[in-house]
Formats: C-alpha cells, structure tokens, sequence
C-alpha cells in the first residue's frame, strides 16, 4: 500500500513538474505583430526597409527577438491592396506600416489598428487625417513632400542645362492629387524661366516605354520624372531608356541615382522610413496614433551621379557639385 502510495505521489510531483512551466509559459504576453503593406514589392524598397527596422530598433524593437513582421506586398497591382489589408486586420496586428496608397486600403479595413503610413501627398487633403497637428482617428505617419519639389527639379536642371528650352514631365494619372501637384508646380515655374512643358503620362512599364519613344523622337532638352512608388518600382527601365535615348533626367529619389540616373532631388526616404518605424514603436509602447502628429520631412538630398554626366557628355557646374549631397563617382 505504501509503495503504491508512493507511486501515485510520484507521479503528480512528475505531472506538476511538466505542467508548471506549460503554465509559466502561457502566462507570458504574446510577441506584438507588425503589418507591414507596400504597394509595390520588396526589390523597390531596399534601404527603406533597413531604415524602418532601425526606427524600430530605437524604440525597443527587433524583429524576431520582442516583435514579428508580416509584411504584405502588391507588386505593383493596386487593385490587390484591399484584400492585403483585410488579411492583415483578420491577423489582428497590433500596429499597420503603410507606404504612399496601401494607407487607403488600410484605413477602409479597420477603424481601430493603428496606422502609421508614409506618402508623398498631403494627408489632410486626401482625407487620411484630420489634421497635421491633431490627425484624429486610428491613423498618423510622416509627409515626404514629394509632389511639392517640382519646381525645385527643374530649377537644378536649369542650372545644368542653361541653353535648355523643353523640358518633358513624366507622370503617372494614378495618382492623381499627387499629379496635379507636381504638374501645377513645374508649370508655374516653366512660365517663369521661359521653358516649354511637355506633359508625358505612364501607369505601365510599356507606357513608360511609349513615353520614352515619343521623347526619342521629339528629343526635349530634358526630363523631370515625376514622384510615385510605381517610378520607384521601375528604376532601373527608365534609367536604361533614359541612356539609350541620351534625355538628361532628374529624379526623386537617391535610389535613381544609385541605379544610374543623372541626378535626384528630393526628401530622404530612408530618414522617413526610420521615422515610419519609431513610431510604430512608439504605438507599440501604447501612444496613441491621434496623440502623433503628423511628421513633414525635413531632410532632403541632391544626389549628382558624375558618371552619367560624363556618358551624356555633360560637364556638371561646380557651383552645383557645391550643394550636391553626394556625388557618385
């Protein structure tokens, strides 16, 4: 009876000694998930992604060790973004990450996960927040400015090319507030220094290829490729074209000129990205999104690519090398 006793006693102690740290575990919170959605893919985002790890990292966060990340890309296909979305707030994220249009499918999904996106358009205009200061809601993030510095782009461009008289724009009508921005902007000033507008649109890769066909046979002194994540996405065709038609072009972002496109001016998408995720950590750590405000850049860059210069047979004045952020060699 004893031994039997004994047994039984213990085999409880060896049940409770199994069970004891399944509870222990149990009790520990869950890892925090993070959505990340993008419009384009992966291979557009690069550096930006590095950066919006960093973010997260100031703010207490790494991915794999106290956060996970699910990220959601739609390669390009816009019309993919709501079904993203939805696949992210049935996962019960904690927090969503958002890049330029993928905010609007990730604010019709939910109206309470947080957002954090990052755009080139004024979100207050397109109805995101309610205001910069005050965004109301579920959503804030960080401003670029991109549509804004047209004037500027063609500004630089004439300071390269002083002889220049037509300049082409290239835009993309899918975006339409951010079009009507860049478009107004460079016009006004083309009127101001006596230059002719030729507006070009391209929503696809083979638009962006009739577009450079019709600059191959009208042959404008110049090109200001307007700003958008799909652009972005197709760096490296209109970078290409660009060279086989020998058109000086000017860019948004570094990443063109990295890729070899002439020059870029524009705000520094990796110090947005950062921000984009300082605040998701942020929200992680229980701030609210209408308690943060809606964050402008104001770090922008002139990237010079001399190697190109020298390929379209350009000599790059010294006084512009002078302000250029990098020059790439």
């Amino acid at each position: 009876m004893i031994a039997k006793l004994k047994r039984r006693e213990f085999i409880t102690l060896v049940g409770a000694a199994v069970a004891w740290p399944l509870a222990a575990g149990a009790q520990q919170p869950a890892m925090p998930v993070v959505g990340f959605l993008h419009p384009a893919s992966v291979h557009a985002a690069g550096d930006q992604l590095r950066a919006f790890h960093q973010g997260l990292k100031e703010a207490g966060f790494v991915d794999g060790e106290n956060v996970a990340i699910e990220y959601r890309w739609a390669d390009n296909r816009t019309d993919r973004l709501p079904a993203l979305a939805a696949d992210l707030v049935r996962r019960r994220v904690a927090v969503i990450a958002t890049v330029g249009t993928s905010a609007f499918a990730a604010k019709a999904a939910t109206t309470t996960i947080p957002i954090v996106f990052v755009g080139g358009e004024d979100p207050v205009k397109l109805g995101l927040v309610a205001s910069l200061a005050r965004p109301g809601g579920n959503l804030t993030g960080i401003n670029w400015l991109g549509g804004e510095l047209a004037a500027k782009r063609l500004e630089l461009l004439r300071q390269l090319l002083p002889a220049a008289t037509r300049v082409a724009v290239l835009v993309n009508p899918a975006f339409a507030t951010l079009t009507e921005i860049t478009l107004r902007d460079v016009e006004a000033a083309a009127r101001a220094m006596g230059l002719q507008i030729q507006v070009l649109n391209a929503d696809t890769s083979r638009e962006i290829d009739a577009a450079f066909e019709i600059i191959g046979r009208e042959q404008p002194d110049a090109l200001i490729v307007g700003p958008g994540p799909f652009f972005n996405s197709r760096r490296v065709q209109m970078v290409q074209l660009a060279a086989r038609y020998a058109v000086p072009a000017i860019h948004t972002t570094r990443l063109e000129a990295e890729a070899g496109g002439l020059m870029s001016y524009g705000p520094s998408l990796t110090d947005a990205y950062r921000q984009v995720g300082a605040y998701t950590g942020r929200i992680l750590k229980g701030a609210k999104p209408e308690d943060l405000p809606v964050v402008q850049s104001s770090k922008f860059e002139l990237v010079i690519n001399a190697q190109t210069a020298r390929m379209l047979r350009l000599t790059v004045p010294a006084t512009l090398l002078a302000i250029a952020d990098e020059v790439i060699e």
